[in-house]
């Protein structure tokens, strides 16, 4: 369903030429995340995990998060490429975010660089940053990708994509 592709200008990329299976890469942006006035997570370590139609979704590794904010929950979900993700919830002063965050305490090796990295929705974030752009979250509540504006669609997630 890629026909609606949009072509990518000087310096973007497109969605539709990300893989599937999905590839890891490594990102040496700077990746900022803020929740209830607080930076949450700040790092230049960050893995992207590139996806057909996607948005990457940046995975931050464990020393580059405030994980006292962190709070592991019961929610569980299945990744065919990666494997099985705990969530966590966010939690800062008297706000909170139930499984804002996900992980793989497990991943399937091609992913094991990302074991027990965490991935967070931004729209359940006060402010996600790369190299200090704002973020806008991928549409809909289910993928968790990040649009910067060096991305281009149309990006899967809204009403009417799921069969992309």
């Amino acid at each position: 369903m890629n026909r609606d592709r949009i072509e990518p200008g000087s310096g973007q990329e497109s969605v539709w030429d990300y893989p599937r299976p999905p590839r890891l890469e490594v990102s040496t942006k700077h990746v900022q995340i803020i929740f209830n006035g607080i930076v949450i997570a700040d790092t230049n370590r960050a893995q992207r995990v590139l996806e057909t139609s996607h948005p990457p979704s940046y995975y931050i590794p464990p020393d580059d998060i405030q994980m006292q904010y962190l709070h592991k929950t019961s929610k569980g979900s299945w990744c065919e490429w990666k494997g099985k993700a705990g969530y966590c919830t966010v939690r800062v002063g008297d706000k909170e975010a139930v499984n804002a965050g996900w992980f793989y305490p497990h991943p399937n090796q091609v992913f094991e660089a990302i074991k027990d990295y965490v991935a967070f929705y931004p729209s359940m974030m006060d402010a996600c940053y790369v190299d200090g752009e704002l973020v806008q979250a991928q549409p809909g509540d289910f993928y968790g990708g990040w649009i910067t504006k060096d991305l281009v669609g149309p990006f899967k997630g809204g009403v009417g994509t799921w069969g992309w």
